[in-house]
C-alpha cells in the first residue's frame, strides 16, 4: 500500500481539493520532489506551500502515522527536515528531534483509485483485466507503447549475451551456439538445453567436427536421454561406446536433472530431435556467428538453418520408435523462433556494442519481416483488440506480459497508469 501511495504522490494523482493538512491548513504542492529509492525519507527536495508558506524539504508516506515511530524515524534526525507527512490513516501526530509538529495529511485520493488498483493486481492470472482499456486506446499512443516494450525486450537480450561474453572471453561462436541451444528448446526445453550447452562446450566438439558420430555422442550422453535409449539399438550401442571414449578425454560432466519434457509435446519437437539438429549445425565446423553477422535479409537467414537430416535420424524422433522424423530438421515456423530468439538478439547485440546502428537496425528490420508468433499471449492481446502484424510486435506483447502483467506491475505500465490515472482524481 505504501508503494501505491508513494506513486500517487510521485505523479501528482491526488485530489487538488482534498490537498488539507490534519489541523485545517491547506497544501499546494509546486514539486513533489525525487523519488528515493534507497535509506531515508521517500521524496527528496520537494516544494510545498502550506497555507501560503513555501516549504523547502523532504517528505514521507506511510500507511499509518504511526510508522513513524515503528520505523524508528524519531531516532533518526535524517528526518528533521521532513516538511509534510502524508498518510493514509492519521492515527498519531509526530515531531522533530527538537519537539517541533510534522505537518501531517492524509492521502487524497479517490476510492476508486484504490478500487481499481486492486482489480489489476487481484485478477487471475489468465486474465487482462485492462482489456477494455487498450481496445480504447489512440492508435498512436499503442504504437509508442509498442515500440517501447519491444526495445526493452531486445535490451534485455543483449544483457544477457553480454553476460555470455564476459563468461566465453567474447567468443561470438561459443555465445550463438548456447543462443541456439537454448532457442531449440522453444521455451518448454530451453532451460535444459542451455544447461546442456554449457555442460558440452563448442571447442570440445570443434576437435571432432569432421565426424558426426562424435558430435551426437557427447550431446546425447550428456543430455541423459542416451542413457533410456533401448541397448539393443545399434546406434545407441556405438553412441554410447563413443560417449565413454569422448567423457574420459575431455572431462565431460553431465548435468544431473535435465528434466527433459515431452508430454503432449509432437513426436517431431521432442529434444532426440532438436539434439540432431544442434549437431548437424555443429557438424564441419560451427561458424553461425560470422554467417549471422554477415547475413543482409531474412532470406539469408533462414538459408542457414534448412538443416536436412541424415541417417538415423532422418526417420525417427527419438529413440524408442521408427518415423514420425523426416529429412526436414526444422519447419519454416521453427526457424523463424530460432531468428527471433537467437539470430535477431546476436546481431542486435554486435550492432550495439560495436557502435554499428545498421546492424541494430537490419535486426530490427528482420523481426518486422517475421510473422507475428503464435502462441497464449499473442491471442490474449489480440482479442483485447491489439492487432499483432509482425515478431516485432509480438516480442513487445511478450514483453508486456511477462515483465508487467504477471509481475502485477500494473503502476510502471502505460495501461496500467492510464486506468489508474483515470480514476485518481474522481472527486470522492
Amino acid at each position: 500500500m505504501e508503494k501505491l501511495m508513494q506513486y500517487v504522490w510521485q505523479h501528482r494523482l491526488w485530489i487538488s481539493q482534498a490537498m488539507i493538512t490534519v489541523d485545517g491548513r491547506k497544501v499546494q504542492v509546486i514539486d513533489p520532489g525525487r523519488l528515493n529509492t534507497d535509506a531515508g525519507p521517500d521524496f527528496f527536495n520537494a516544494k510545498v506551500k502550506i497555507d501560503g508558506e513555501m516549504w523547502v524539504g523532504n517528505i514521507e508516506i506511510h500507511v499509518r502515522a504511526s510508522d513513524w515511530f515503528r520505523h524508528h524515524h524519531d531516532e533518526d534526525v535524517a528526518y528533521d527536515n521532513v516538511i509534510l507527512h502524508v498518510v493514509e490513516k492519521d492515527d498519531i501526530e509526530v515531531r522533530r528531534s527538537n519537539g517541533e509538529l510534522i505537518p501531517q495529511m492524509c492521502m487524497p485520493c479517490s476510492p476508486q483509485f484504490s478500487q481499481q488498483y486492486s482489480r489489476l493486481v487481484g485478477s487471475a492470472s489468465s486474465e487482462l483485466p485492462c482489456a477494455d482499456e487498450i481496445s480504447r486506446l489512440p492508435s498512436i499512443y499503442l504504437t509508442d507503447m509498442i515500440s517501447t516494450l519491444g526495445y526493452e525486450r531486445l535490451y534485455s537480450k543483449v544483457e544477457r549475451i553480454e553476460a555470455l561474453l564476459q563468461r566465453f572471453s567474447g567468443d561470438w561462436n561459443e555465445v550463438c551456439y548456447v543462443l541456439l541451444a537454448r532457442s531449440l528448446g522453444f521455451g518448454v526445453n530451453s532451460d535444459a538445453f542451455e544447461r546442456l550447452a554449457l555442460a558440452t562446450p563448442l571447442k570440445v566438439m570443434a576437435k571432432h567436427s569432421d565426424s558426426l558420430t562424435a558430435i551426437e555422442a557427447m550431446l546425447f550422453g550428456q543430455s541423459g536421454l542416451l542413457d533410456k535409449a533401448p541397448d539393443d539399438d545399434s546406434y545407441v550401442a556405438t553412441l554410447k561406446t563413443e560417449y565413454q571414449f569422448y567423457e574420459h578425454k575431455f572431462g565431460l560432466k553431465q548435468p544431473t536433472s535435465l528434466g527433459w519434457k515431452m508430454a503432449r509435446m509432437r513426436p517431431q519437437n521432442f529434444p532426440h530431435r532438436r539434439i540432431a539438429v544442434l549437431s548437424a549445425l555443429i557438424e564441419g565446423g560451427f561458424s553461425c556467428a560470422s554467417k549471422m553477422m554477415s547475413a543482409k535479409n531474412i532470406e539469408e537467414v533462414q538459408q542457414l538453418f534448412n538443416v536436412n537430416l541424415s541417417g538415423y535420424w532422418s526417420s525417427r524422433c527419438s529413440f524408442n520408435a521408427i518415423g514420425g522424423g523426416g529429412a526436414k530438421g526444422l519447419s519454416d515456423s521453427s526457424i523463424a523462433i530460432l531468428i527471433i530468439n537467437a539470430v535477431v538478439p546476436v546481431i542486435y547485440a554486435y550492432g550495439k556494442l560495436q557502435g554499428d546502428d545498421d546492424a541494430c537496425n537490419r535486426a530490427v528490420e528482420m523481426l518486422q519481416s517475421l510473422k507475428a508468433e503464435r502462441n497464449s499471449i499473442v491471442e490474449l492481446f489480440t482479442r483485447a483488440g491489439i492487432e499483432c502484424k509482425d515478431a516485432f510486435t509480438s516480442q513487445a506483447l511478450i514483453e508486456l506480459r511477462r515483465q508487467y502483467c504477471e509481475t502485477r506491475k500494473c503502476l510502471y505500465c502505460r495501461i496500467g497508469h492510464r486506468m489508474l490515472a483515470k480514476h485518481a482524481r474522481k472527486q470522492i
